[in-house]
């Protein structure tokens, strides 16, 4: 036997042990068993794969195998979910169609697979326009059938898991995009797990050393922390055990991502943050009926142990998250004088949790059936976006992120109904969530009995009473104090729809004027007319007229009857006849042909994409330009940009405006190193704060200028109540210079904490 031969025998082992794990796992499930289907969807996939391999060298065949497995065992959804796996890359890779799949596996099957069709390669395309489009598909299909959604996050979850393979610049565009809309997606959804796993990867993709760090740090920690939960939990357990409860105690510990986030966005250390520890209690109850009542009896029980802090009590389980979480967290102080948040949850609300909106499945009538039921809310959001008369590509994707990802507050109705909004929505929002004549006719708000604003934006627990008046009439104003999208597509629909009355009207007042004056109504006189009033087109023409902003007269009767107006002019602004649409299509064809040059001009630029770029000092100040926006400086991990005038700017990967492109124009990004020798000075601001002593000041310019001899540009410092505030701007070669500056700066008794900002 030669050795292909004996390779091929390997993969053929390998395959059908890893398709063997997933029957079993499929098998352990309460789902109904139907084995039959999914070997068929198995055979077929592996037959239309065949021969075909991954980037890594795999049989192309184990991927689709593992994404049914995540489907199955971490989401928790049932055969028609698992042959969809199976099969979701069969249509846009080989020959096979939908009709293939429809004719074999039936439209179910079928459909999934053609929603997860349209959506690959990515959400987005490689221009705006492509990407807000993709977007738009992904919506409509997952409003379809929310398992497409499902599916596609178990495809990304196992692209991200096996991203080593790929090359740097697309680990940094998959990893930005798994941040901005997959992790997001996962937690509305519920998938508390894989938001977590998702954040994590992409952390460790994008920023390899401080994932290092945290995860050196956290395992330098353990024994701390098993020492603190144990010595916090036994007590607990006592209580527990005389309540006569089935339940788990378990240590929940904050993952690196979320560490990180946090140190960035309080300018904090490691050491600083106290939370990464909270405990879990998870209890069987003794009756389905009495889990509510059980969560708040163990909450009473554990706060005659430990002291609960006031304000921080959050109860999931009487008003449950919209993406389904339930649990009630509870603070309380150790006996080490430390705040630990304590999760109190039901098994059931555990597995909503972890799993989602698939784990609502399990605890249905007839247990396994995939019903959407919980998700009709949700869908209907989405529906409502998708409604919105034009969105521009950024302008959508920013408006799904701010309605579909946003925290959520609960207000109530005069009545004391609840409704749940997203955080900083207005007066105005909540009118239109109530009902459009409401929003359309809203004048103000009395929130918690006070007059308000329609801008008034709520807070959580406000309870707010709508005021209307039937002479209120929408202002394009309003548009700029609403944050949902319902309320900005209802307020655009309607200023649309009165603008389309007001332009009938004042096509008919100049068609009137025509008439009486005894003028030829052809486009030349239109547009003369339109150039006199200093109007772009006909359409704003109109406009005027029907809204009253203009009045036809003397002068324009002079204008048109002078000689040589009747003759048509050698180019007209709008062809006689053509209509609003065809204008419309004209300018489309135009942005996509000028979208098209760009890209191809983007293709030619002769960077080799496959490799990193080196930055030097000669490199730095020739070709690349250092981005405003986060400044980053030799040591920071850094993406470079190709922008529209072919330009390579260098962002900070973690920096806002770079998470959008890499988002949005991902063919664009190209992975960067330092590469510098401590020639070149870059600016960097580092804030300082501490106890406010007579000479301190003094002692930090010392340790900056003479001890490090480096040069201050800028320095700011403020004294309040015995502590002071300081921002300095200094010159440095690079981010080991800043780590030597903030360690010396620790040094001096009265400073408590650096920070680069």
């Amino acid at each position: 036997m030669d050795e292909i031969q004996l390779k091929e025998i390997q993969e053929e082992e390998m395959i059908n042990n890893a398709f063997q794990e997933l029957l079993d796992s499929y098998l352990a499930t309460k789902h109904r068993k139907k084995i039959e289907i999914i070997t068929k969807a198995f055979n077929f996939a592996k037959q239309a794969h065949k021969g075909v391999k991954r980037r890594s060298g795999e049989p192309y065949i184990m991927h689709p195998i593992a994404v049914a497995k995540i489907v199955c065992t971490e989401i928790g959804l049932g055969s028609t979910s698992i042959c969809s796996a199976l099969l979701h890359d069969v249509v846009e890779d080989t020959d096979y169609t939908v009709e293939d799949i429809s004719n074999i596996f039936g439209p179910k099957i079928a459909q999934i697979v053609d929603g997860l069709t349209k959506i690959s390669g990515g959400i987005f395309g490689d221009r705006a326009s492509a990407q807000a489009e993709n977007f738009k598909k992904l919506l409509l299909t997952m409003s379809d059938d929310i398992r497409v959604i499902l599916i596609k996050i178990a495809d990304r979850l196992h692209n991200m898991r096996t991203l080593g393979s790929m090359l740097p610049n697309k680990q940094y565009k998959i990893a930005g995009e798994t941040l901005y809309i997959y992790a997001p997606l996962a937690n509305r959804l519920g998938l508390n797990k894989i938001k977590t796993e998702l954040e994590n990867l992409s952390f460790r993709y994008e920023h390899p050393e401080e994932y290092a760090q945290i995860e050196k740090k956290l395992a330098a920690t353990q024994q701390e922390r098993d020492a603190l939960f144990k010595e916090f939990t036994d007590p607990i357990r006592k209580e527990l055990d005389k309540m006569e409860l089935e339940y788990d105690i378990k240590a929940r510990i904050k993952s690196p991502y979320s560490i990180w986030s946090k140190m960035q966005n309080k300018h904090i250390s490691f050491e600083e943050i106290y939370d990464i520890l909270a405990v879990r209690i998870i209890f069987k109850p003794k009756e389905l009926q009495q889990e509510l009542n059980e969560c708040f009896n163990i909450y009473v029980s554990i706060s005659k142990i430990y002291k609960p802090h006031p304000d921080r009590l959050r109860d999931w389980v009487s008003h449950p998250k919209a993406n389904g979480y339930q649990a009630l967290h509870v603070t309380l102080m150790s006996n080490r004088g430390q705040w630990i948040e304590v999760q109190i949850r039901s098994k059931r609300m555990d597995d909503v949790a972890e799993q989602g909106f698939a784990a609502h499945w399990k605890y249905k009538e007839g247990g396994g059936s995939e019903d959407e039921g919980e998700l009709e809310k949700w869908l209907h959001t989405i529906k409502e976006i998708l409604d919105d008369p034009q969105p521009d590509a950024m302008d959508l994707l920013d408006t799904i992120k701010l309605n579909l990802f946003a925290s959520e507050i609960f207000v109530f109705t005069p009545k004391g109904e609840i409704k749940t909004m997203p955080q900083n929505s207005t007066a105005l929002d909540f009118a239109f969530s109530i009902h459009t004549f409401l929003g359309s006719h809203c004048i103000g708000a009395k929130v918690n009995h006070k007059l308000v604003p329609l801008s008034h934006r709520l807070q959580s627990g406000d309870q707010v009473e709508i005021l209307t008046s039937k002479a209120q009439r929408i202002q394009p104003s309003w548009v700029n104090f609403v944050s949902t999208a319902k309320a900005k597509a209802k307020i655009l629909a309607i200023i649309k729809k009165e603008q389309r009355i007001a332009q009938k009207e004042g096509e008919e007042i100049l068609n009137t004027f025509f008439q009486k004056e005894d003028i030829e109504p052809n486009s030349a006189n239109i547009e003369k007319l339109s150039r006199l009033h200093k109007m772009n087109t006909k359409e704003e023409l109109f406009l005027a007229l029907g809204q009253k902003m203009l009045v036809l007269g003397d002068d324009d009767r002079n204008i048109l009857k002078e000689k040589g107006s009747n003759t048509n002019w050698k180019k007209h602004l709008f062809p006689f006849g053509s209509t609003i649409g065809s204008i419309i299509k004209q300018n489309k064809g135009k942005k996509e042909s000028t979208a098209k040059e760009e890209e191809k001009k983007t293709e030619d630029n002769n960077i080799d994409r496959k490799k990193p770029i080196k930055l030097t000092e000669e490199t730095i100040e020739k070709n690349y330009i250092i981005a405003d926006c986060c400044k980053p400086i030799p040591g920071d991990d850094v993406l470079g940009y190709i922008d529209e005038k072919n330009r390579i700017i260098i962002h900070k990967r973690q920096c806002p405006v770079a998470v959008k492109l890499k988002s949005s124009h991902g063919n664009r990004i190209l992975a960067a190193n330092w590469d510098t020798q401590k020639t070149l000075f870059f600016p960097v601001n580092i804030l300082v704060k501490g106890i406010d002593n007579i000479g301190v000041l003094n002692q930090i310019t010392q340790v900056i200028s003479q001890q490090l001899n480096v040069n201050i540009h800028k320095l700011s410092i403020e004294g309040n109540d015995g502590i002071f505030d300081g921002k300095i701007q200094l010159y440095v070669h690079d981010v080991n210079d800043v780590k030597t500056i903030c360690n010396n700066l620790k040094k001096i008794n009265e400073v408590k904490s650096v920070s680069r900002i």
